[in-house]
């Protein structure tokens, strides 16, 4: 007895299926195409207010510089200024890479200084709603805005070091003072931008890591190669040596053990010096 039709119609079964699956992929991918990211949500607290730079030929002026005072991760008292920074004094340039959970995550983020004084952090990171927890898989599905936090490092540093208790690697990174000028501006300039046009966040292409190699290689084409360390950025810093962006004048495990923060940030926690005593600087 032949089987051609119980053939064809086991073929045009599975023929359905597929366009029921295509159907359905179709309709949640242009379901999450007409989602718009948006300035006006109940947000949570500690990242309610944008922060702004209004930038002038020799120096900026920031507001709303982030600065709150922790008693726990969850208990904390907000707290902004406003700040002015000559560009003439902008001379250095770090690196933080803070590891955490598994699997290669990490956050990064930069904090620039100003003649060994004067330091403040950029850190790129979702813009949370109230009651909202970061999720890799929502953020691949345009679930979170983008939102740079410029913040005191009494706030973006001390908070993952003495609160979270995750390590925290502080890297001072070569660059000249031309080039990290460049960078701090590009970076102020997105942050306004955000607050005009906000865009959303996503775990593969636009995070932490991706957005800030996206402002060096703006800088310098091509300066930081594509690599997993930057899309898994807990191991970001060595790329960094490998690239010579960071101090290479001992081993890699020496100088990332020298990075280490989190005893000197404990030690000096209530010290108003505390970005000079993390660097131990005289």
């Amino acid at each position: 007895m032949s089987r051609w039709p119980e053939t064809r119609t086991i073929g045009r079964v599975k023929r359905k299926m597929v366009l029921i699956v295509i159907g359905i992929v179709v309709v949640i991918v242009g379901a999450l195409l007409l989602v718009r990211p948006s300035t006006n949500r109940d947000w949570a607290t500690d990242q309610t207010v944008l922060q702004t730079a209004e930038i002038g030929p020799s120096q900026v002026t920031i507001r709303n510089i982030r600065n709150f005072t922790y008693e726990t991760t969850e208990r904390y008292t907000p707290a902004y200024y406003d700040k002015t920074f000559d560009l003439g004094q902008l001379d250095s340039a770090w690196f933080i890479v803070e590891p955490f959970g598994r699997g290669g995550a990490a956050h990064t983020f930069v904090s620039f200084g100003f003649a060994d004084r004067d330091f403040v952090s950029i850190s790129v990171e979702i813009r949370k709603e109230k009651g909202e927890s970061f999720s890799p898989w929502k953020g691949i599905l345009r679930q979170y805005e983008l939102m740079y936090v410029i913040g005191d490092e009494r706030d973006l540093v001390k908070l993952r070091t003495n609160y979270r208790k995750d390590p925290v690697h502080l890297y001072k990174i070569r660059a000249t003072p031309e080039r990290i000028r460049k960078m701090f501006l590009s970076m102020l300039h997105r942050a306004n931008d955000l607050g005009r046009e906000p865009e959303f966040y996503n775990t593969l292409t636009s995070t932490c890591t991706t957005n800030l190699v996206r402002h060096v290689n703006d800088i310098t084409p091509e300066r930081i190669p594509f690599s997993m360390k930057v899309v898994l950025p807990a191991k970001s810093d060595q790329l960094a040596y490998d690239l010579a962006l960071i101090d290479t004048s001992a081993p890699f495990e020496e100088v990332r053990k020298r990075a280490k923060i989190n005893d000197l940030a404990a030690l000096y926690a209530d010290d108003p010096e505390f970005s000079r005593r993390i660097r131990a600087l005289p």
